[in-house]
């Protein structure tokens, strides 16, 4: 997983440089030049988009004792993505405002006004829109957390039972301990009993025949 989410960051890495090569060229061109500049940009954002998609997916699959690293470089990723769509406004309020110009011949002080209001609104929109990736963030980390508890709470289950099996052997295996500790009681009684009936049997032995003897002198 590691190796394909590598992959896709050298990709964003190389479209990123190429995509701020461009949108610094967008004011410095005219016309019909200009305009297919301005569609390459939107076209090559839209593929850095997707690769910011399929690494996210990446980072979902990875192990959660590896995950904190991605994640960050995500973060990063994230706002190198936001500067640039950022960048990409400006040139395109930059390049709106002398089309616009161009075609109803307005004066300098209206477009400078024009322009100043796109900003703003621009600005408003950045800001909307960071605080929208931030709440995905937060949405994002709390999933992971989530699942990291699951997680846990699967190993502890799984230790849990692993220990109720080890019971169960233990008691298995005491009650076979016990089962042969009484058997070797009983023996050990019967062998008492044995012995002490066959000394009884030898002392009365002894006795008659002593009796027997003095009984014949």
């Amino acid at each position: 997983m590691s190796s394909d989410f590598e992959g896709y960051e050298q990709d964003f890495a190389v479209l990123t440089a190429e995509i701020t090569g461009r949108i610094g060229k967008v004011p410095k061109l005219l016309g019909d030049e200009k305009k297919q500049m301005v569609a390459n940009v939107e076209k090559q954002l839209e593929e850095a988009r997707e690769l910011l998609e399929q690494m996210e997916l990446e980072v979902r699959e990875i192990p959660p004792q590896s995950r904190g690293m991605y994640s960050s470089r995500m973060r990063s990723y994230k706002q190198e993505m936001g500067k640039l769509e950022a960048d990409f406004k400006r040139s395109r309020i930059a390049y709106s405002d002398e089309v616009r110009n161009e075609l109803l011949g307005d004066d300098g002080n209206s477009s400078e006004n024009q322009r100043a209001h796109l900003l703003d609104n621009t600005e408003r929109l950045e800001r909307s829109s960071r605080r929208l990736e931030a709440g995905y963030q937060i949405a994002v980390e709390t999933e992971q957390i989530g699942q990291e508890m699951l997680e846990n709470l699967s190993q502890d289950r799984e230790k849990i039972q692993r220990s109720r099996e080890r019971l169960r052997e233990t008691d298995a295996n005491l009650g076979k301990s016990s089962r042969i500790l009484t058997g070797m009681l009983r023996r050990i009684i019967q062998n008492r009993i044995l012995i002490v009936i066959l000394a009884i049997i030898i002392f009365f032995t002894i006795l008659m025949a002593i009796y027997f003897s003095v009984k014949r002198n």
